[in-house]
């Protein structure tokens, strides 16, 4: 049986870091993806350009090389390839991890087996001393829980806006997601309404959008629904009420861009303690360890409902730490 120094969860930018850290420092890791590279960004809207300027998406000291200042989602797919090939990373790309537990170890030390499923449905379990959740957040949406919410017509993520031209589109949320969604589906030729639960557009919109989705707002090219909740989707339309108000919005597309939250069975089953409330994980902010001990979790990982503080130029740290923290561990107990 295999034991390995180190298992990290996920392949995106804290992953990646995490497993340059752990080739710099000679440890025998494994990097297992659900998806493909980079799958978060991969599934970001075609056209997305970050908020933040190429240096700060850099990982293991590699240059990300953009005309733009700041880059796009094609020019950090390209980037984080080079990433890969550059450091030669070994990933196990289409195996999602079922399960991570504890168990003891020939030599009676404790080690973690770790159920993956592959997407040919072929199980495999692989063990190892350490664990480093780098999964971050993007496959779990927050539901709101309205009926209809499961009807065709209606996602949680949007990718382009062409499929949309002279449609009627809802979109929910107050956010960055929203706003930009908000805009290219309107140059696109969609009739867009805004569904805002709060008075205003949230303050984590990038300073460049918020005064245009404002002024088109405004002028009515987008209708703005504020303090306004969802009650219901049908196929046609969408039910909302405003201030006591009932009111019927003729909906061929809905989009609830009302955030993300990460894998919380996967954390639970792992013997992670999560806050009721906020879904936020527990963990030691100077380690990123888990209350399960020797179970880490870097990036947006260690976020539960409030993703607004976690992003690649921070996450991006985490693996570095970790694998420092774990290489003592490892060089302690073969002494």
């Amino acid at each position: 049986m295999q034991i390995r120094d180190v298992t990290i969860v996920g392949a995106g930018p804290a992953g990646l870091a995490a497993g340059i850290a752990a080739k710099r420092l000679g440890l025998d890791y494994a990097i297992v993806e659900k998806g493909v590279l980079v799958n978060s960004i991969y599934r970001f809207p075609v056209n997305m350009v970050f908020f933040t300027t190429p240096e700060l998406l850099e990982i293991g000291g590699l240059p990300l090389v953009s005309p733009f200042d700041k880059p796009t989602r094609l020019e950090a797919l390209r980037y984080y390839r080079r990433v890969v090939d550059t450091f030669d990373l070994q990933i196990d790309f289409g195996e999602q991890v079922v399960s991570v537990n504890r168990e003891q170890g020939p030599t009676r030390s404790e080690i973690f087996a770790i159920e993956t499923r592959s997407d040919k449905g072929v199980r495999r379990i692989r063990h190892s001393r350490y664990v480093i959740f780098a999964i971050g957040y993007f496959d779990h949406p927050n539901h709101l829980g309205v009926p209809g919410e499961e009807l065709p017509h209606v996602s949680h993520y949007y990718n382009e806006s062409h499929g949309f031209y002279r449609k009627h589109v809802v979109i929910v949320g107050g956010g960055n997601s929203a706003a930009e969604t908000a805009l290219e589906l309107f140059r696109a030729g969609a009739h867009v309404t805004l569904v805002h639960r709060h008075a205003e557009l949230k303050p984590s919109i990038k300073y460049w959008v918020r005064p245009d989705i404002e002024n088109r707002i405004k002028e009515g090219s987008v209708v703005g629904l504020f303090n306004t909740r969802l009650m219901e989707i049908q196929p046609t339309q969408v039910i909302v009420d405003r201030n006591g108000a009932t009111s019927e919005i003729p909906a061929d597309a809905v989009f609830l861009l009302t955030g993300y939250h990460p894998d919380c069975d996967l954390y639970r089953r792992a013997g992670i303690r999560l806050s009721r409330d906020t879904m936020n994980p527990e963990f030691n902010p100077d380690t990123f360890e888990t209350n399960v001990p020797g179970l880490f979790l870097a990036g947006g990982a260690i976020c539960g409902k409030d993703t607004s503080n976690i992003f690649i130029e921070n996450g991006r740290f985490h693996g570095e730490k970790i694998i420092g923290l774990v290489g003592e561990r490892l060089g302690q107990r073969s002494n």
